[in-house]
Order: structure tokens, then sequence, then C-alpha cells
């Protein structure tokens, strides 16, 4: 049984392609892949931290050297997934490109590679964050990458593909993970609570979701915070406070009073977002407004939805030039207002043509 004061990223890390989140298109490819016996000697996995590819890495080489065969479902009970599962396989080297970056430590890696593996299939070399390898540790690796011995595989994983060689790029199968959409970190959350035995609040995962960017690993130390946080209670007010966000309803308010034209409220509004992050408090406004339009709410009209969007936009401006941020919202609210005057302008006119087409 796994400890309790495991973190929840750790003890719910997937052991199975059918565990992965959000990257089906790559988990049905890579199963084609072991199920057919076409493999390649090489493969890049580049994406945003936290998508999946060290973990899906890991379960790619338990895999490859399962002892009842290759298949895209290893048994999980043999001796090579045991210790494959347990991060202590002698045939699965990982290394961290970040801090092994030097020509030397290829060079000790690349001498790996001429010993046969000591007791799998393949001996299988794992290289995170590949992209930060020094140019001449790339040309070391280079020639063994492009004809490694049969019995190796390489798995490379990266942030910033970007940054690698063309000529290494070249001699891999590239694998594109996404940011994980938030609908699916949601869910995955709700059967991690409900597994912990924690009461929680849909619209609060929703928050983390956002909060973590489609990075699986980075909404799962969210979550970690907001048990202990919450007390056990994830709820959207703990969540807002934890995370230093303004309350949906305080949203709610706000629009209220620009749809009211209530300049008064709007200030008085203002006064309490002086306590938030200015330039925070207009991406919270962008997923309000998203969330508006994805739901089709009749009060938030496209043409208002590409006002208000502007508008936001154009304030991005007004941050990069350090105008006060208590300034900017005020700002931001009373043009929302004038847009509103407009459209009731735009509907004057509509009107006035349509009379004007029935008198003729």
């Amino acid at each position: 049984m796994k400890a309790a004061s495991e973190v929840l990223a750790r003890k719910y890390r997937p052991s199975n392609f059918d565990e992965l989140i959000g990257q089906d298109t790559i988990t049905q490819t890579l199963s084609l892949a072991l199920d057919s016996n076409r493999l390649s000697h090489a493969y890049l996995f580049s994406g945003l931290r936290g998508s999946g590819k060290t973990s899906t890495a890991r379960i790619f080489a338990k895999a490859l050297i399962c002892e009842e065969g290759m298949s895209h479902h290893p048994c999980g009970i043999c001796s090579n997934c045991v210790m494959a599962l347990e991060g202590r396989h002698m045939d699965i080297i990982e290394m961290d490109g970040a801090s092994s970056r030097k020509i030397d430590d290829i060079r000790d890696l690349v001498e790996q590679t001429k010993y046969k593996p000591a007791v799998a299939r393949y001996k299988i070399f794992i290289i995170d964050e590949v992209h930060m390898l020094t140019k001449e540790a790339f040309n070391a690796l280079l020639k063994t990458l492009e004809e490694p011995p049969e019995y190796v595989k390489f798995i490379l994983a990266t942030t910033d593909p970007l940054k690698l060689p063309a000529t290494i790029l070249s001699r891999t199968q590239h694998f594109r993970f996404k940011s994980i959409a938030t609908n699916k970190i949601v869910d995955h959350l709700a059967h991690i609570l409900q597994l912990e035995g924690i009461e929680y609040e849909s619209d609060a995962l929703e928050i983390l979701a956002r909060s973590g960017s489609g990075s699986l690993r980075d909404t799962l130390t969210l979550l970690d915070q907001a048990i202990i946080y919450s007390k056990n209670h994830v709820d959207v007010r703990t969540v807002t406070d934890m995370l230093g966000l303004v309350d949906p309803k305080f949203i709610d308010e706000l629009f209220d009073a620009v749809f009211a034209k209530d300049y008064g409220a709007l200030v008085a509004k203002t006064k309490v977002l002086e306590d938030y992050e200015s330039e925070m408090v207009v991406d919270e406004l962008i997923a309000y407004l998203k969330e508006k339009m994805y739901n089709y709410d009749s009060l938030f009209s496209t043409l208002i939805l590409d006002r208000f969007f502007r508008i936001l936009s154009d304030s991005k401006y007004l941050f990069s030039i350090n105008a006060d941020g208590s300034f900017v919202l005020s700002l931001i609210f009373f043009k929302m207002v004038e847009a509103l005057r407009i459209r009731e302008i735009d509907q004057m006119i509509e009107s006035f043509e349509k009379d004007v087409d029935t008198n003729c």
C-alpha cells in the first residue's frame, strides 16, 4: 500500500497506457508499434512540462522488456515489469540532460551502449530535458543515435524541441504531447479525490485545472496544496484564496454592475481588486468571458464579447508600460460600459432602418 504522505503526482503516476490522460493519439500509435513489433531505434517526446512525456517513456520502456512479450499491455507482475515500475531496472538507464549535459557524460552513455542488456531484451536510455545538452555532447551522441546496436533503444524527452539540432531531430520518431484539456484534468482530479475520500466542489476543480495551464503534474501539485489549505474540503472560496484569484461570484457582480452602468459600484469593486495582481485579474476576466461564450450566454452577444475581449487585450499594453493597475482596471470597466452604449446606438440605427424599409 502506498504511503499516505506521498504526493499525488507520484502516488497516481500512470503505470500503463490506459492510465495516461489526454494523449490518446500518442498512446494509440505507440501501442500499435509494440503490438506489431514495428519499432524505431530512437524516439523524441516533446511538449509542455507535466503533459506525460517521462511517464510515457517509462511505460513504453516497461512494455519493451516485459518477459511475457512486447505488447501495449505489459503483464506488470514479471521481474522485469516490477523492477521497471519501481525504477530500479538495470537495463533502463535514465539521465537528466540538465545536470548531465557535457560531452564526458554522453561519452559514458555511449560506452554503455557497447554492452548487451543484463537481463532484458533491450537496453533503454531515457534522456530527459535533452535540449540542455551542449553542442559537443550532441555531436558525441549523433553517431550512436543514428546506428545504435540492435538491442539499444533511445527515448529523448524535451520541453523545447526547437533547441535540438536538425541532425538529432532527423534521427528520431517525434511525438508531440498536447496541453491536456481542462475537462480531462477536472475528471482526473475528481477521480483522485473520490479515491482519497475528500469532499470537493466541481467549480473549485475547474479553477485548479485552469491554473495548471494544461500541465497535469502542476495541477496535482496545486491540488495537494488545496487539500491541506481547505482542511480536506476543496471548495471555491479556499481555492481562490490559496491562489490569490478573484472569486467567480465577485466577477459575476462586476459584470452585473457593467451591464447596469453603475459607475459607483464599479469604483467600489475596483478598490476591492487593489488587493489582487491587476494582470491576473485581467486573465480571470478573459477566462470568465470565454466560459460565457462557450455556454452561449444570451447576455453576452458575439458583438459584446468581441468588444470586451478587445478592451481586455488593449489593457495588456498599458501593463507593459507600468501603468497603475487600479487605473487600468477602472478604465477597462468604464470602456465596457461605453461599449454597451455603442451597442444601444447600433440597435437604434438598425431599428430606424427597419422602420424606413417598412414605410417605403
